[in-house]
């Protein structure tokens, strides 16, 4: 007769704690790390400054954006707001000249998509200088 109580040492480990806390740990290092996307478009933000800017060496080209969403490539208005006509219209204009800086001119009440599309097309064409116009307040609070 065996009196003596049977002992299981069987030993469990608990992995649901550990599966908590490194899913926690991997949601916190994800929230808190900081994404730099270097893109392909260097954007020079306009200055308000009292006195003009020197002209540069060359005439940039103004692509404008109506409110329409529209496109106009140096004063000329496209056919129609397609990214294949706004490509061989800037590629028309500028040839293989890709230094050259870029004005975008958007109305205020156009899509932000249609400004995107504009910025994406030149910066996949190779254009590094963009410029976006804007006009002073007080001369925008002038104006009827």
């Amino acid at each position: 007769m065996n009196l003596r109580p049977r002992r299981s040492d069987d030993l469990d480990i608990n992995l649901i704690p550990l599966i908590d806390v490194l899913l926690v740990l991997i949601i916190f290092f994800l929230l808190s790390t900081t994404f730099s996307i270097d893109g392909r478009l260097r954007i020079q933000l306009p200055e308000a400054a009292s006195v003009p800017l020197a002209p540069s060496g060359s005439e940039p080209l103004v692509v404008t954006v109506t409110a329409g969403g529209g496109y106009l490539v140096n004063g000329r208005e496209l056919v129609n707001a397609s990214t294949d006509t706004l490509r061989a219209a800037v590629i028309k204009v500028a040839g293989q000249q890709r230094e050259m800086p870029v004005n975008i001119r958007a109305d205020g009440r156009a899509t932000h998509q249609s400004v995107v599309t504009v910025m994406d097309t030149l910066g996949q064409l190779g254009f590094a200088q963009l410029n976006i116009v804007t006009t002073r307040e007080a001369a925008a609070a002038a104006a009827p």
